[in-house]
């Protein structure tokens, strides 16, 4: 008797979920890790997840030099540089609000593509979801608000690995369009490439100094009795992150998109923010101010227009499997 098929909605759930939460697994991650060394963990576990589970669904990897090296460039700006980002910038802002950072990747996507894609045209409602981003991301901001805003640096951090999501993609786009890149192969070639680039720079950042420490591993010489959280739960919300977050995710991902299409598998893109908030706030005990919450309000608003199909796109739009994934964990 075949095994009950799980819902796709279900599995939408579960994918908003797992990438919604992956900002609350750095946020503790960060009590026992410094940023280099979880961005270097999750994409070397993600890689190592995503080979084995090509290997078992018999997939393979793409071939050519010419494709691998527009892989790699794609992996910088979808795995190393935003990975990084986000991490960093959490050094300085709460989860929460790196979350919402995330939610400005489709008005990223949409001006990068304007800026590299010779098709692409503004139209007046991209100009305006555009617009209505930027007075959001303004509005978190606070600018005129010198004492209780959000850190500068950190929040600047956050709104430009989500930029850097956009540029990835669109760059994606532009070099790769008219290659078959269908099932596991992209993001598993993503996150080796990921992991050729993240690992010497681990190695650097310990030969550099790295805070004193006596290998790349080493954690730092924090006082126990301080941390927020034990040792052992620090490192396993890295290795979910890089196992589930940015490994398993993936499967899930290809199977609403096969169950419900491209449009409706995009609609993750816009929970995962709403989940990051959640749990910054119920988990973490998070706050945000006013202007974050409006703001954040405006930008969802903003990345939901400016991805808006028209009614006759989605009625053709088919039902299978993207030869790119719809969206990126970032990471989700």
């Amino acid at each position: 008797m075949s095994a009950t098929r799980v819902p796709w909605q279900v599995k939408l759930s579960t994918l908003a979920l797992i990438w919604g939460s992956s900002f609350l697994l750095m946020k503790v991650g960060l009590d026992d890790l410094h940023p280099v060394q979880i961005v270097t963990l999750r994409i070397v576990l993600a890689a190592v997840t995503l080979v084995l589970l090509l290997r078992v669904s018999g997939g393979r990897l793409p071939r050519g030099r010419r494709v691998w090296g527009h892989l790699f460039v794609c992996s910088l700006f979808l795995t190393v540089l935003p990975f990084t980002g986000f991490v960093t910038g959490e050094l300085y802002v709460s989860s929460a609000l790196a979350g919402i950072g995330n939610a400005t990747t489709p008005i990223a996507t949409v001006l990068c593509a304007l800026a590299i894609l010779p098709s692409e045209r503004l139209t007046s409602r991209k100009l305006l979801a555009v617009a209505l981003g930027f007075v959001g991301v303004v509005v978190i901001a606070e600018p005129w608000n010198l004492t209780g805003r959000p850190d500068p640096l950190g929040f600047a951090l956050v709104v430009l690995a989500a930029t850097s999501y956009g540029l990835g993609w669109t760059y994606n786009r532009r070099t790769l369009a008219d290659v078959d890149l269908g099932g596991l192969a992209q993001p598993t070639a993503l996150l080796l490439c990921g992991t050729v680039a993240v690992v010497p720079l681990g190695l650097g950042w310990w030969l550099l100094g790295a805070g004193g420490r006596s290998a790349p591993w080493h954690l730092a010489g924090q006082d126990r009795a301080t941390d927020a959280y034990p040792l052992w739960l620090s490192l396993g919300a890295v290795a979910v992150l890089g196992i589930v977050g940015t490994g398993l995710a993936y499967i899930l991902q290809y199977d609403v998109v096969r169950a419900a299409g491209t449009v409706v598998g995009s609609t993750v893109t816009y929970l995962i923010p709403v989940v990051s908030v959640i749990l910054g706030v119920l988990v973490l005990g998070e706050r945000l101010g006013p202007a974050q919450l409006v703001g954040f309000a405006i930008v969802l608003g903003a990345a939901i227009a400016v991805n808006r199909v028209p009614r006759t796109q989605i009625a053709a739009a088919p039902g299978g499997a993207p030869k790119v994934p719809v969206v990126e964990p970032g990471d989700r």
